[in-house]
């Protein structure tokens, strides 16, 4: 596989620019699976023209360690578009010719942290081959676990004072935070979410924290309005394929939920490219620019994220964990096999838990990938799913459970494709590429399509088989994506005692 990388990874990989914990891993995976490490010529005339006579000079001595592409593609119809639509500046016009190298299948994959080549790419039609750093990792761990050189365990609760402050993890708070240490030494009694490796190596790090009405915001500019607020003290995730971003974020949004917050917010620096990726993660999930903290150790960004009750139909992600009542509502099936890999927080009693620890990206992530043949198709944004778990031995009666409830993201339907339905499928989907294919020639006269969703909820009391028929939830076993009134979904939220602030009516 020949794989591109943009201009800015490649110089922070080779010119120890800054601390940059992710591009390591990158590169190891890029060098263990054999792949071709590819730089464009442009790439090459923008590192030439470095501000840094350093970086200039390190770099010249290390471009034998990449294949220089010898030709450019020219630019189709579709390229043209863009340009015109996109380019503003020299800059913008480089990164175009970057991806038409991809669009014209000269190299298979971009990797980029610019959010508008991934913007350009969704318009080309070619959003499952530019990946960022994160997604990349999460692909290739995805099919090749077995190369992982660790496991990763799942997120705990743990005291400050039984966490190690002098793990390197903690390096950039060090340089950024001075008094971090004595702060973090405070703490020892408190709780954090922290997440390691089978090595004990730090992989993510979560402190939050209640704040009322009456919190002091004089620092912030312009300053808070008076609200009762979750605040994210100390967030911090190592991009290593393993989705734990979003695994963290359902944890923000879990406390903001059970603390009865109206708002999320967090202040962040913007100096390296793991904050600025995780600016890009918040951004996704609704935390918007609010303004200016100032302290001693310099200016921070604001970020904001409402928590009040509402809902975005067609991006969910931006008030997730919200669900609209007025949408439509569906129930659909889900083999036991399948069900607590692609749902760690709706595991049965009869289940153990140690063998669901988070180490797959699909367990970790909110967003995630259904594959059907349902004769249903027709679920549109912000449509609402419960999954039913089908029976595990004995009488479906009783050891078939429903157990969850997501929110519609988007329905893939008219896969061309065997290769394009393992692409949009890889990075959420609970299936190797062998069991992909399988359900891809399953049945040539019908294909499967994809349905991604966000997971929203796992009901507390999983009603089986039995409660749902004597509900009137359903009238038999759903077979497919089968639609379901709205009595009977407020029916199924009250035989399972579900918590309702997440329903917006």
């Amino acid at each position: 596989m020949r794989i591109l990388l943009d201009t800015n990874i490649i110089i922070h990989r080779e010119a120890n620019l800054v601390l940059h914990e992710d591009i390591g891993t990158l590169f190891y995976w890029i060098d263990r699976l054999h792949y071709t490490k590819c730089i464009h010529p442009f790439s090459v005339s923008e590192i030439e023209k470095h501000h840094n006579a350093s970086v200039v000079k390190t770099m010249d001595a290390k471009m034998k360690n990449y294949y220089l592409l010898k030709t450019q593609a020219p630019d189709s119809p579709e390229i043209i578009e863009i340009r015109k639509k996109f380019d503003r500046d020299e800059s913008d016009a480089i990164d175009t010719s970057l991806l038409k190298e991809v669009h014209s299948n000269r190299v298979e994959v971009l990797i980029t942290e610019d959010r508008k080549m991934h913007q350009k790419a969704l318009e080309l039609g070619i959003p499952e081959r530019v990946f960022t750093i994160d997604t990349f990792l999460e692909k290739v761990v995805s099919e090749n676990p077995q190369l992982s050189d660790y496991k990763v365990l799942a997120v705990k609760k743990e005291h400050f004072g039984n966490i190690k402050i002098e793990d390197t993890f903690f390096d950039t708070f060090k340089g950024d935070y001075p008094g971090f240490e004595k702060w973090f030494n405070k703490k020892a009694d408190e709780i954090a979410y922290i997440c390691t490796s089978d090595t004990d190596e730090i992989l993510a790090f979560l402190y939050v924290k209640i704040e009322n009405e009456d919190e002091n915001y004089l620092d912030i500019e312009p300053t808070l309005k008076p609200k009762r607020r979750l605040k994210i003290g100390t967030f911090k995730v190592i991009a290593n394929g393993y989705k734990l971003g979003e695994r963290f974020l359902k944890i923000i949004f879990d406390n903001a939920t059970n603390l009865l917050a109206d708002e999320i917010y967090v202040t962040i620096f913007n100096k390296t490219d793991n904050q600025k990726r995780l600016i890009n993660l918040l951004q996704d999930w609704g935390f918007c620019f609010h303004g200016i903290k100032h302290s001693a150790s310099g200016d921070e960004l604001v970020y904001v994220r409402s928590f009040s009750p509402s809902v975005d139909v067609v991006t969910p992600s931006l008030t997730y964990p919200y669900i609209s009542n007025r949408q439509r509502k569906f129930i659909v099936p889900i083999y036991p096999q399948y069900h607590t890999e692609l749902f760690p927080d709706s595991i049965l009693r009869t289940e153990s838990p140690k063998d669901f620890i988070e180490n797959k990206p699909n367990r970790n992530a909110i967003s995630k990938v259904y594959i059907s043949r349902s004769i249903e198709r027709n679920m549109r944004p912000g449509d609402i799913v419960v999954f039913y778990r089908t029976k595990s031995g004995g009488s479906a009666y009783y050891t078939s459970v429903a157990t969850t409830i997501g929110i519609i993201q988007s329905v893939k339907l008219g896969i061309a494709s065997l290769e394009h339905f393992l692409q949009l499928c890889r990075k959420r989907s609970v299936f190797t590429d062998k069991e992909l294919a399988a359900h891809w020639n399953y049945n040539p006269r019908n294909r499967p399509f994809i349905v991604n969703f966000l997971y929203v909820y796992s009901l507390p009391k999983r009603p089986n088989l039995k409660t749902l028929l004597e509900s009137n939830i359903i009238n038999e076993a759903p077979r497919g994506f089968e639609q379901i009134t709205d009595d009977a979904f407020q029916s199924l939220l009250e035989v399972s005692n579900a918590n309702q602030s997440f329903i917006v009516n």
